[in-house]
């Protein structure tokens, strides 16, 4: 771990979000639009220190990480205890 002392930290986060369509119709699209950070750290520490524990913070982070770096998401479905496909019902 780094020895790097933070006396205080805030960090803000926006996310944005849209979605379209309608669900009765199976037109719902859903979308992520983007996200901002703000962190406000208060130390007496060297800034190339601080900045040091913020790229270790970020590189870490599962959530950041997902969102940047395209993902493959694995899908399955059970109905009734049985393998489904919902792609392949009648719409």
């Amino acid at each position: 771990m780094l020895k790097t002392q933070i006396e205080k930290a805030k960090v803000f986060v926006t996310a944005r979000f849209k979605s379209e369509g309608s669900v009765l119709r199976e037109t719902v699209q859903a979308e992520g639009l983007g996200f901002e950070t703000r962190c406000e750290l208060t130390s007496k520490e060297p800034a190339d220190k601080v900045a040091k524990v913020i790229r270790n913070a970020e590189a870490g982070c599962y959530v950041m990480q997902t969102i940047l770096k395209p993902t493959p998401v694995e899908r399955t479905f059970t109905l009734n205890g049985a393998p489904f496909d919902p792609d392949s019902s009648k719409r």
